[in-house]
């Protein structure tokens, strides 16, 4: 009601925003008044990634974006046509250990970038980093921890507008820090900080973490328009990877999102750094990636939610839409 009354802007620069700083100052927190009051939303131009049949779209830093889009460019230098076998699988891998490597190196507060992201997007950089993977091996990852707690939402209305959109409070139940005038549950982003003042991501005055919300579009060139995503920290651009591979080598979006999932490393509530495999997988399958040096765990559940909660909403060039939501999830996706 008071947002609606006094304007969205009081949030931040208003009788909300001052409530909200008061109670971070009992809290103890170094956030202040005037940090909340300087705070402003940016409009910005998304990074982009053109394949043979679609260009995919994903956020600039200090998101994961570039890391998104980096796993498939990198795969598609691999030239893998077919879902589901081990060339599919194992170069979907490969290629994440090869663009987090970058992310870990690179993504930071965008006003502190040392080099343009763009600059990653390139064949170049694409056929470079694909000639290091052995199509054979696995190489060895370096772990990196992550934790999420995190949704994905995306719409389509009757003009074609589309949204992919995500939010997240990170780590399980934020901050932990409900804010007592207001009722708000403190978001816990703040933890990719460092205090090593040589590291990618410094814990300074004004800057903006790093963090792994990248919320997916795809604009086909035969006039399909897809908004997707996952939540899972870590695991988003893995997750994102899969379901948009499998879309493209001909499953459905529902089978895409259905079928059995991966994720390699860290995610929120899982703390091993193993390639861990929904029990769907074809047995022949999970022993070429044990046999390939992939650290290997079978999960036992069919369908677990340490996989992401993922969908998919298209849209038709005649202007239908079909959408699908994660049988990992309470999600949903319906017509209004």
């Amino acid at each position: 009601k008071q947002l609606a009354a006094a304007g969205l802007d009081d949030f931040y620069r208003g009788d909300i925003g001052r409530e909200i700083a008061a109670d971070l100052a009992a809290m103890g927190a170094p956030i202040t008044r005037a940090d909340v009051e300087a705070y402003s939303a940016r409009i910005v131009e998304p990074l982009s990634l053109k394949l043979d049949e679609l260009t995919v779209y994903n956020f600039p830093p200090p998101t994961q974006g570039l890391a998104s889009l980096l796993i498939l460019g990198i795969f598609e230098k691999l030239g893998v046509t077919r879902a589901e076998g081990f060339d599919h699988h194992h170069g979907l891998v490969e290629a994440v250990k090869r663009a987090f490597a970058i992310r870990d190196r690179h993504i930071t507060d965008p006003a502190h970038l040392t080099a343009d992201p763009a600059s990653f997007l390139t064949d170049a950089v694409f056929a470079r980093e694909a000639a290091a993977i052995d199509r054979k091996r696995a190489a060895p990852w370096p772990p990196r921890p992550g934790n999420g707690d995190t949704i994905w939402m995306g719409a389509i209305d009757g003009s074609g507008m589309a949204v992919s959109y995500i939010q997240s409070l990170y780590w399980e139940y934020g901050s932990g820090c409900v804010l007592p005038k207001t009722g708000i549950h403190w978001q816990n982003r703040g933890v990719a900080f460092s205090l090593d003042r040589k590291a990618v991501n410094p814990l300074t005055p004004g800057r903006k973490p790093f963090h792994t919300l990248n919320p997916a579009f795809a604009r086909f060139s035969d006039g399909r328009i897809l908004s997707y995503g996952a939540m899972g920290g870590d695991g988003q651009p893995q997750f994102q990877a899969q379901i948009l591979s499998r879309y493209r080598f001909g499953q459905s979006l529902a089978g895409a999102v259905d079928a059995p999932r991966w994720l390699l490393g860290k995610t929120w509530g899982a703390g091993s750094v193993s390639l861990k495999l929904e029990s769907r997988f074809d047995p022949m399958l999970l022993a070429r990636l044990t046999a390939a040096g992939h650290p290997v765990e079978e999960y036992s559940e069919a369908y677990s939610d340490q996989f992401g909660h993922a969908g998919m909403l298209l849209k038709h060039p005649r202007g239908e839409v079909e959408a699908t939501h994660d049988p990992r999830s309470d999600g949903d996706a319906r017509g209004i």
